[in-house]
């Protein structure tokens, strides 16, 4: 019997976190080279520190590419993301490339030739997720998590709070009543911030932003609204902490309130389904979910390396279907070519779309018109409905 009141907490951090500024950076790369060439193959990893960049990978795509443009694609993100720092600087950061040759021998087992299908990058497992929780239908906590962040980075951006850096975290723990999300019990929000700022100052500047995330009435009590806890935070970035590409999985996806596969997705082209394949099952999830079959959806997909179809697809509706989970399942496959091949084409995602995924979530998006965050349309109800009628 599932619990029907607790407290679930899921966390968020910013654009300028380590993390993801080296996030942004990979996915800069993957977007640099699908603009020149949509069938590039990408896998970049970036390590960021204190005024020092390291890309690493391995790629097949067109020699416009060159070094010196990743060089360029590198700093032109560090400087979107607003760092002008002694120790973390766009234009001072020493940026090393050492990036290589696809190999040949995963070259052989993904690509399309004679009667055999493009296969999957890897092999390995993917979720997709989506809950009625909130319009989008994604879990409260990371959904507000991820909002407190957007607000006060919008802020920042916009001058119109010119003390804020680039590094930042957000934390939100909500109190469950009957299994649906009621109000906040504690919020935490640590943010980057100058010298001049002491943390009074600094909770009464993000407090307006929790306010106005958060539903009428959400709030939580003052004593559980933690702004800096250890009281400054002047030195942030990658100068006060290293970061790499793909070490916040958790925050890319659903807090923590759904499983994640076995892979991160930044740095990465579609073939890889790490990532394609977890943009499809969420998709899927949130039209089942979207369609009225279930509160929560649970999607599973695996592959095996060079291998084009899907070897195993789980549906779990959490006992709130109103269709049988196989019955639901033989449908979507029906609906949707869940190979790699058929979910890069069914979601256009050979596509420059990636580094605007890398920070705030890449679910729980509204859909852009070039293409961007197509794995959150609703178009595949109808069809649904239709099938299932």
């Amino acid at each position: 019997m599932p619990r029907s009141s607790y407290l679930f907490t899921s966390e968020s951090v910013a654009e300028g976190h380590p993390d993801k500024v080296c996030d942004r950076i990979s996915d800069a790369i993957v977007d640099t080279y699908l603009t020149a060439d949509p069938y590039s193959r990408v896998a970049v990893e970036t390590l960021a520190t204190t005024n020092r960049v390291v890309l690493a990978g391995e790629v097949r795509g067109p020699a416009s590419v060159t070094k010196e443009l990743l060089e360029e694609v590198a700093r032109h993100a560090i400087k979107d993301i607003g760092y002008e720092q002694e120790g973390f600087h766009w234009q001072n950061a020493a940026v090393e490339v050492l990036v290589h040759a696809q190999s040949a021998d995963i070259a052989r087992g993904v690509d399309a030739a004679g009667n055999k299908d493009e296969g999957a990058g890897d092999q390995g497992i993917m979720f997709g997720y989506a809950c009625d929780e909130t319009e989008q239908l994604m879990p409260a906590p990371i959904y507000y998590a991820h909002n407190i962040l957007r607000s006060l980075a919008e802020a920042r951006h916009s001058g119109a709070e010119p003390g804020l850096g680039p590094d930042a975290k957000s934390q939100v723990t909500l109190f469950y009543e009957n299994g649906k999300p009621v109000r906040a019990t504690s919020v935490v929000v640590s943010t980057q911030h100058g010298p001049d700022l002491d943390q009074d100052a600094v909770r009464e500047i993000v407090r307006p932003h929790v306010l106005n995330v958060l539903p009428d009435g959400w709030m939580c009590p003052e004593e559980d609204f933690y702004v800096n806890p250890t009281g400054r935070f002047v030195v942030g970035g990658p100068d006060g902490d290293a970061g790499l590409t793909g070490r916040k999985i958790i925050v890319d996806t659903y807090g923590g309130a759904a499983p994640h596969g076995g892979g991160a997705f930044s740095g990465k082209d579609p073939t890889k389904v790490d990532r394609s394949a977890a943009y499809a099952a969420r998709y899927l999830a949130k039209n089942v979910v979207a369609a009225g079959f279930a509160e929560r959806c649970t999607i599973q997909l695996s592959y095996a390396i060079g291998v084009a179809k899907p070897l195993s697809v789980y549906v779990d509706t959490h006992g709130t279907g109103q269709i049988g989970e196989d019955r639901l399942g033989s449908v979507l496959c029906k609906l949707m070519d869940l190979s790699p091949r058929g979910i890069r084409e069914h979601l256009e995602l050979n596509r420059p779309i990636y580094a605007r995924t890398a920070a705030y979530g890449h679910f729980g998006r509204a859909a852009d018109p070039d293409g961007g965050f197509s794995w959150e349309r609703l178009d595949l109800v109808d069809d649904l409905k239709s099938a299932l009628a």
